[in-house]
């Protein structure tokens, strides 16, 4: 009886308590994620509550680990929870695609036909000619939705396949400078007489 006993704790020991610290990290880590992005967001409401249950988490984890020291497989199942959890965290930063983002474009020839496009999708666009290191240069700015960033480097590829661009969060934009024909849409849409 006593040696059940000692095999099932040896079982805990070796095999479910690591993998519940492993779980555990894969859930903390991208509630970590997640808090970030919102405070980055200002999302001020969604933060702490995030925060409690992220430490809440690690606090549980740590707690174990630490009545544990001489348990090495402890600490790879710390490090392997963290690593996989860090990577579901930047696969769900993709997903939610929060927030708006400067395009900043830089052609060598003009991007008349970049900037039409753009245009013609419903993106504000501003074009400005500059002076770079090999001479003239045109400079394309928009601001537009994250998850639109796709779209744009999709025309960015097709009509100046040449062009150099960098892509930033935006903080904060003084008014909403999204794609014009969604607004259109939107307007039609509160516009339209019922039946």
């Amino acid at each position: 009886m006593r040696g059940n006993a000692v095999e099932s704790q040896d079982f805990y020991t070796i095999f479910v308590y690591p993998l519940l610290i492993f779980l555990v990290r894969i859930v903390d880590v991208p509630i970590g994620t997640l808090r970030i992005i919102f405070l980055a967001k200002g999302k001020k409401m969604l933060v702490p509550i995030l925060g409690f249950f992220e430490v809440l988490l690690w606090i549980i984890v740590i707690t174990k680990i630490v009545q544990n020291v001489d348990k090495p497989h402890y600490y790879i199942a710390y490090a392997l929870g963290f690593a996989t959890g860090s990577w579901i965290g930047m696969l769900i930063d993709q997903k939610l695609a929060m927030g708006t983002v400067l395009i900043r474009i830089i052609t060598a020839k003009p991007a008349v036909t970049l900037v039409e496009a753009l245009r013609e999708a419903g993106y504000l666009v501003t074009d400005v000619p500059a002076f770079g290191a090999s001479g003239q240069v045109n400079v394309v700015f928009t601001i537009i939705k994250r998850k639109e960033i796709e779209k744009i480097t999709g025309k960015i590829r097709e009509y100046n396949p040449q062009a150099f661009y960098t892509i930033e969060d935006i903080g904060y934009a003084s008014k909403n400078v999204m794609p014009i024909e969604k607004k259109i849409r939107f307007k039609r849409f509160m516009l339209t007489p019922r039946k």
